[in-house]
């Protein structure tokens, strides 16, 4: 039985209940946050905290939250979990108004809400034991607010089941004027060359963890040039690699797109040298 948080309390999940007048139920008005650990060490936490701190500011909810306060929650619900490989669920909404209405309500507490689920091993540097993946591609019509980890994230879920629908493991999406913006659950990389490419971060991507440690790992590296801007569909369709990042996959190589494969449809040299640098440090950060 997984134990949860909920405003100040640790409970089976099960008696876990929130209000059907909470904002986050009704209008999807809040922030999460999804930190993995392995055998009790997090990866990312401190930028993970830091986005999540963002996004409560840009969205106006104030909670009086420090960034020892969320590690004591982590750490606590690692330690009441069993401490394998657990995905750590961090959910803040608004909280609970006493009727429906838009504007936000004044003088009511934030809904606090976190909980584990166990996730795959991490992942290792190894072309003979990573998966490969399919992805589709599809003009991305979310919001325009996309670097806001928001709760209501129905816009990526439908593009998600779009892909899904045509066997694919991601939907690759692209803005009207033809260029690459992200994934419908995660970042993307193009290799082209030998060197590693992403879209510029802007209001159409989210600044994912992943894609902050892959950058600063590889700068640090200095081994393998990187390159931060404008990234076309055309250039995607002709990379020499795809990958896929995020918290719960890491680097995730995409070799076939809409039925096509990505290079020689192989998994890369490239993918296994950054995966490698991303393994060694994913734990400093």
């Amino acid at each position: 039985m997984s134990i949860a948080f909920l405003d100040g309390d640790y409970m089976p999940i099960e008696q876990a209940k929130i209000s059907p007048l909470d904002r986050g139920f009704l209008f999807g008005d809040g922030i999460y946050e999804v930190v993995p650990s392995y055998a009790g060490k997090m990866v990312g936490f401190a930028p993970h905290i830091a986005r999540m701190k963002s996004g409560l500011e840009a969205i106006g909810i104030q909670l009086n939250w420090s960034t020892e306060d969320w590690a004591e929650l982590c750490n606590r619900l690692i330690a009441e979990n069993g401490a394998g490989n657990l995905g750590l669920y961090l959910h803040v909404s608004r909280g609970t108004d006493t009727k429906r209405f838009h504007a936000f309500p004044e003088n009511i507490a934030p809904t606090v809400f976190a909980f584990s689920f166990e996730i795959a091993p991490a992942p290792i540097a190894d072309k003979s034991s990573v998966k490969a993946k399919k992805a589709s591609t599809a003009r991305d019509l979310r919001w325009e607010r996309c670097q806001i980890k928001s709760t209501a994230l129905l816009g990526n879920v439908l593009h998600f089941q779009q892909g899904y629908e045509q066997g694919s493991d991601e939907t690759l999406l692209f803005n009207a004027d033809n260029q690459l913006t992200e994934a419908s659950a995660c970042n993307v990389f193009i290799v082209k060359d030998g060197i590693v490419i992403t879209p510029l971060l802007d209001n159409q991507k989210l600044p994912g963890i992943t894609r902050q440690i892959i950058l600063d790992v590889l700068r640090k590296d200095a081994q393998i040039a990187v390159e931060e801007r404008i990234v076309s569909m055309d250039e995607v369709a002709n990379a020499d690699e795809v990958w896929i990042t995020s918290s719960s996959k890491e680097i995730a190589p995409i070799t076939e797109i809409d039925g096509k494969p990505v290079g020689d449809g192989s998994i890369g040299d490239i993918w296994l040298a950054v995966q490698t640098l991303y393994s060694a440090a994913k734990f400093d950060y």
